[in-house]
C-alpha cells in the first residue's frame, strides 16, 4: 500500500456550463494505492474550488469540491477478450502508469451541485424586468391577466 498526496493543475475545465474548475486551478489529490489480485485499487479524495454563477441571480459563486474516489485499475492480461469488449468502463494499467484524469473528472462532476446558488435564500431576479430582487425586495409589477384585461377597462369607466 502506498499513500500519495499531490497538488496538480487541472488540465482543462472540468465541470458543467454553470459551474466548473477552471484550467490551471489547483486540484488536491490524497489517494491510497493498493495492490490487489486484479490490479491496483485507488481510493482517496479529490479537492478543488469550482467557480460559476448562481442560477437565480447570476452572481459569481465559488464552491468547494471534495469528492471521494474509488477505482480499480486492472492489469491488461487479467481480462480476457470478452470482458474487454463488454465493459468499456474498466480502467486499465498502462505498464506501471495509472491515468487518473478520467476518474478525477467523474468525481468532480458528480460532486458539483446541479443548480448552484450564492446562498440558500437568494431571491433571484425579477422574471419580468431582470431587477435583482435582493437590492429591491419590494419590487413588483402590476400585471393584469390578459383574460381579464377587458374588465379592467370597464372598471375604469365606473
Amino acid at each position: 500500500m502506498t499513500k500519495v498526496h499531490r497538488v496538480l493543475e487541472a488540465p482543462d475545465e472540468v465541470g458543467t456550463e454553470v459551474l466548473r474548475i477552471p484550467a490551471g486551478s489547483a486540484l488536491e489529490l490524497d489517494v491510497r494505492l493498493e495492490a490487489v489480485m486484479e490490479g491496483v485499487l485507488v481510493t482517496g479524495t479529490v479537492r478543488g474550488r469550482a467557480v460559476g454563477e448562481c442560477v437565480r441571480c447570476l452572481e459569481d459563486v465559488e464552491v468547494e469540491v471534495d469528492g471521494d474516489l474509488q477505482e480499480l485499475y486492472t492489469h491488461p492480461d487479467r481480462l480476457d477478450g470478452t470482458e474487454q469488449d463488454e465493459d468499456d468502463e474498466v480502467r486499465r494499467l498502462d505498464g506501471d502508469l495509472i491515468d487518473l484524469e478520467p476518474a478525477v473528472r467523474d468525481v468532480i462532476v458528480l460532486d458539483l451541485p446541479f443548480q448552484p446558488v450564492c446562498r440558500e435564500d437568494c431571491p433571484g431576479l425579477c422574471s419580468t424586468c431582470g431587477v435583482r430582487l435582493e437590492t429591491d425586495p419590494q419590487h413588483h409589477h402590476d400585471s393584469v391577466d390578459p383574460r381579464w384585461a377587458a374588465l379592467a377597462d370597464v372598471h375604469d369607466l365606473t
